[in-house]
C-alpha cells in the first residue's frame, strides 16, 4: 500500500484508499478539468472536496500541496519511476495524466503540441478573462458603478469566442476529428461564462456558428456530465 505521509494534505483529508490517485477540487471551471479527464481516461481516483468557501486553500495542509493557493491539485501515489507525486495547476495536471496513460493527447509530436498550445491559450486567456466577467457581471464587481472594466472584459471575452468560433471552421473538436485535452480545457469555461455567470447575451453567444454545437457535443459526453458534479460541494 503506497505511504502518502510525506504530503501533509493528507492529514486534513486522509485517504481512503492512498492506492488511488487523490485529487483535491471542488466544481468550478478550472476544477472540473481534471475531475472530467479522470472521468474520461478511468483512472482510480478518491476526490476530496475543498471548501473555497471556508477558505480551506490557504490552509497550511493545502498550501504544502499546491503553494498557488487554488483547487485543484492532485497526489499520484503511482508517479514517475513508481513514487507519489504531488502536482497543481489544471494545465500541468491535464498534460501529465494524458502522457501517463496515452489518452487524449496526440501521439504525433507536432499535433500533440498543437493541442498543448491550446490548453495553454485557456490558462493565459480564456480563464482570466472569463473569470472576470463573471466577477464584474454575477458576483462582487457588479456592484461597481464604473463599468469599464466589464465592458472591457466583456468585448476581450468576444474577441476570445471569436478565436475558437475560427479554430473550429470545419473541426469537431478543437484538434479536428479527435477530442483531446484541450477540449478539456475549455469546455468549463465556456459553460459556465453563458451560464452560471448569466452573460450569455453580454458576450452575444447566439451570434456564433460553432462554438455553441461544440459546446453542446462535449456537454453530451457523459464523462463531462459525471466530471460536472466532482467532487459533490460540501
Amino acid at each position: 500500500m503506497p505511504d502518502l505521509s510525506a504530503f501533509p494534505i493528507t492529514k486534513l483529508w486522509p485517504a481512503r484508499h492512498p492506492d488511488r490517485l487523490q485529487l483535491y477540487s471542488l466544481p468550478t471551471p478550472n476544477g472540473v478539468k481534471v475531475s472530467i479527464m479522470l472521468e474520461e481516461i478511468g483512472l482510480p481516483y478518491e476526490p476530496h472536496a475543498i471548501d473555497i468557501g471556508k477558505d480551506e486553500t490557504w490552509t497550511p495542509e493545502f498550501l504544502s500541496l499546491n503553494p498557488n493557493g487554488k483547487i485543484p491539485a492532485i497526489i499520484d501515489p503511482d508517479g514517475p519511476g513508481g513514487r507519489p507525486i504531488g502536482l497543481f495547476e489544471s494545465g500541468a495536471i491535464l498534460l501529465y495524466l494524458a502522457e501517463k496513460t496515452g489518452k487524449l493527447l496526440p501521439a504525433d509530436a507536432a499535433l500533440r503540441y498543437e493541442a498543448i498550445q491550446w490548453v495553454f491559450f485557456q490558462m493565459a486567456a480564456i480563464g482570466p478573462m472569463f473569470g472576470q466577467v463573471g466577477y464584474f457581471h454575477k458576483f462582487a464587481g457588479r456592484e461597481i458603478a464604473d463599468k469599464r472594466p466589464l465592458e472591457r472584459y466583456v468585448s476581450e471575452s468576444k474577441r476570445l469566442l471569436g478565436v475558437l468560433e475560427t479554430r473550429l471552421d470545419g473541426r469537431r473538436w478543437i484538434m479536428g476529428d479527435g477530442y483531446t485535452i484541450a477540449d478539456i480545457s475549455l469546455l468549463g469555461w465556456v459553460r459556465n461564462l453563458v451560464g452560471f455567470y448569466g452573460a450569455h447575451d453580454l458576450v452575444g453567444f447566439d451570434a456564433l456558428a460553432r462554438v455553441p454545437d461544440w459546446l453542446d457535443r462535449g456537454l453530451s459526453r457523459p464523462a463531462v456530465q459525471r466530471g460536472l458534479e466532482i467532487p459533490k460541494r460540501p
